[in-house]
């Protein structure tokens, strides 16, 4: 039994030596200044970046490189950069002053890595503003030329003493430019969908059942125009919400007239005139004012206050 055990946990444990032993990215070849194994800058800006790191290097001897990649294939940025800049050895020997920018286009990763010497000059934080600032909005806008070159510009100028090199916020020109049909805020996949879940979900939901409904749906029309132009900003950005809101103010109304011409939805509409109620897949409509388990209001909420009459009142003919 104890034979077995140790067998089987070499055998769960093989996979993870493998990835260890064997990294998934190999590292490139130091072609110069500037790698671009993703092939994702133009000749112009791998030309005009490696002048503006050469001059640099010789009138201060910090060394910036740049190096693009295709994927990480699941090697995360920080351990991948960090066997680069090692392997190429960046920076002097006595002043550990190199730094490398590291971009993943495939994974929509990059780093920053600055070597001991420069920590003090290029600090974290600082590095982090040039990501986030300068970088992020001209690579969500497919600007890589100018996203590398406008960071590069960016860790010299920071490098030579020019605190005002980076800016405060993201470039705001840069940030128009980024909102395409999918693309809202800057969430993850992950979060994307599951967000993305919850607020079609719930609308969704409401937006069937004003359909499907006699009277009250239309009530329900407009007052979800809202709610379809707001929340879904935050998952499809605002040019995918705009043509979703357009979507629902033309096809509710011409899908609910198509409805009204059927059967069952003529049934439920005098149902729910005659008895105050109407089965439609499983949901009891009513013309009350609430709604619980499998039952849908549609009324205006009035009821009798519990009186009874005994008979009295008058009639006439004519």
């Amino acid at each position: 039994m104890r034979r077995m055990f140790i067998l089987v946990s070499l055998v769960a444990f093989l996979p993870m030596m493998a990835v260890d032993a064997f990294p998934a990215v190999d590292v490139p070849y130091l072609q110069g200044r500037v790698t671009d194994d993703a092939e994702i800058l133009s000749p112009e800006a791998v030309t005009r970046i490696g002048v503006l790191l050469e001059d640099h290097e010789r009138r201060t001897t910090d060394q910036v490189v740049v190096l693009t990649v295709p994927t990480l294939d699941g090697e995360s940025i920080e351990d991948f950069t960090l066997r680069v800049f090692e392997t190429w050895q960046l920076g002097q020997k006595d002043q550990d002053n190199g730094v490398l920018v590291v971009v993943a286009p495939q994974d929509r990763r990059m780093r920053i890595e600055v070597g001991y010497g420069l920590e003090d000059r290029l600090t974290d934080l600082e590095a982090g503003r040039i990501i986030r600032n300068v970088m992020t909005p001209r690579f969500k806008a497919g600007d890589f030329d100018g996203g590398i070159t406008q960071g590069a510009a960016a860790i010299v100028a920071q490098l030579q003493g020019d605190d005002t090199a980076i800016p405060d916020t993201p470039s705001p020109t840069a940030s128009k430019s980024r909102d395409t049909f999918f693309e809202g805020p800057d969430l993850g996949l992950i979060e994307r969908i599951l967000l993305g879940c919850f607020i079609f979900g719930i609308i969704g939901l409401f937006t069937v059942i004003g359909v499907v409904t006699p009277g009250a749906g239309w009530f329900l029309y407009f007052f979800l125009i809202p709610f379809w132009a707001m929340f879904p900003i935050v998952i499809v950005g605002t040019t995918g919400a705009i043509v979703l809101l357009a979507i629902y103010i033309v096809c509710f109304p011409i899908t609910k007239v198509i409805l009204s011409k059927t059967k069952w939805y003529g049934k439920a509409k005098q149902d729910l005139k005659q008895k105050g109620k109407a089965n439609i897949g499983g949901w009891m409509l009513t013309s009350g004012g609430r709604s619980s388990g499998g039952s849908f209001s549609g009324g205006g909420g009035f009821s009798g206050g519990g009186g009874s009459s005994g008979g009295g009142g008058a009639s006439g003919s004519w």
